[in-house]
């Protein structure tokens, strides 16, 4: 059953959702209603984030299974741990929206400056030394940095759910910054500001520390076989579980939408990421000038989504929703969101492919 705090929250956190329908509760029905209960008992909230999947429901329970199986169940991982990659890849990925929201759940669950340094991306001036370490392998796990393998400062036991987070936030910062408002306090500024972020704080902490048990969200989706690049989950059947089935979800969702040379055209230029961001404009038009013209809006908004999801404007999407409905868009850019995930959480687990537990 939902509490009151999120039930009261509902209006106001769906109207952070742009560019595709955004469904309430209400109006919800089979695997939507059963995500948003989810959602709302281990999260307390509807969190928006989760919910502007709502109009592919397949992709929902895909969405909110990487979450919640990564970053809210209890594992070996500490939660605060947890929260400060998901607010240092958010850095990585220039996602207000996200490092708000998990540098507040940060401040909730810990003492001192540590939390504001993260949102000020003050990395080096984190106190706590498993932190700092934390925070500065997940930074560097953006796309400037995409093609060179950092070292993880953890053990191969705890790569399940810390790489696991990793990846669920560079899709989540991806879909974040294309389909939601830009952060979700109030467009306040100075102390207002700082007030709106204590309260939040507080209130994230809480939610934060209630328990989650592995494995309830997999079931929302048919079993898949895991994929050799998502192989650093198999140490944790719930998180390896969670990556096979979404990972199976968002590809046929490409298929389904994505045409097969704008797939072809963004698995080709993801190894070429961080030259790809000083290009701009003018990079991407030569970039999707090799489709044919009516598969370039196409292009041009997975290609953006997939290398510089910050850049991405309101005529880029439009341009590409013009021809599909809101859940054919959740799925073009779930797709090209999760393939650059995916390839990030390979180059970060690559040294748990090859080297013994530390």
């Amino acid at each position: 059953m939902s509490s009151l705090f999120a039930r009261t929250t509902r209006r106001i956190t769906l109207a952070h959702i742009r560019h595709v329908p955004r469904i309430p509760p209400s109006g919800a029905t089979g695997v939507v209603t059963r995500v948003y209960q989810q959602v709302e008992h281990d999260f307390g909230l509807l969190a928006p984030p989760v919910a502007l999947h709502a109009p592919a429901p397949d992709h929902l329970a895909a969405a909110w299974a990487i979450l919640r199986e990564t970053l809210v169940v209890e594992g070996e991982v500490g939660r605060a741990a947890k929260e400060i990659v998901a607010a240092a890849v958010s850095l990585a990925n220039s996602c207000p929206y996200c490092v708000d929201v998990h540098g507040a759940t940060l401040a909730g669950l810990t003492e001192g400056a540590d939390a504001g340094h993260v949102m000020a991306d003050r990395i080096e001036a984190i106190a706590d030394p498993s932190l700092r370490e934390l925070a500065r392998w997940a930074r560097a796990s953006g796309p400037v940095r995409s093609t060179q393998p950092v070292s993880a400062p953890f053990p191969r036991s705890h790569a399940p759910e810390l790489l696991g987070v990793a990846v669920a936030f560079h899709y989540y910062n991806r879909m974040v910054n294309v389909f939601l408002q830009d952060s979700p306090l109030p467009p306040v500024r100075g102390r207002a500001r700082e007030v709106a972020r204590g309260v939040a704080a507080r209130m994230m902490g809480r939610l934060a520390r209630v328990p989650a048990l592995p494995g309830a969200s997999v079931d929302l989706l048919p079993a898949a076989p895991l994929p050799a690049d998502l192989r650093w989950a198999a140490g944790q059947p719930h998180v390896a579980a969670a990556m096979s089935r979404a990972a199976t979800v968002f590809e046929a969702g490409g298929r389904r939408t994505v045409p097969a040379g704008v797939r072809q055209l963004v698995t080709d230029l993801l190894p070429a990421g961080a030259p790809s961001l000083t290009g701009g404009a003018l990079w991407l038009d030569d970039a999707v000038s090799r489709l044919p013209e009516e598969e370039r809006p196409t292009g041009r908004l997975a290609l953006s989504v997939a290398l510089a999801s910050y850049r991405v404007t309101d005529a880029v999407v439009d341009a590409a929703g013009a021809d599909v409905s809101g859940g054919s868009l959740i799925e073009l850019a779930s797709w090209a969101s999760f393939t650059a995930a995916r390839r990030a959480g390979a180059l970060l687990g690559d040294e748990f492919s090859t080297t013994s537990d530390s």
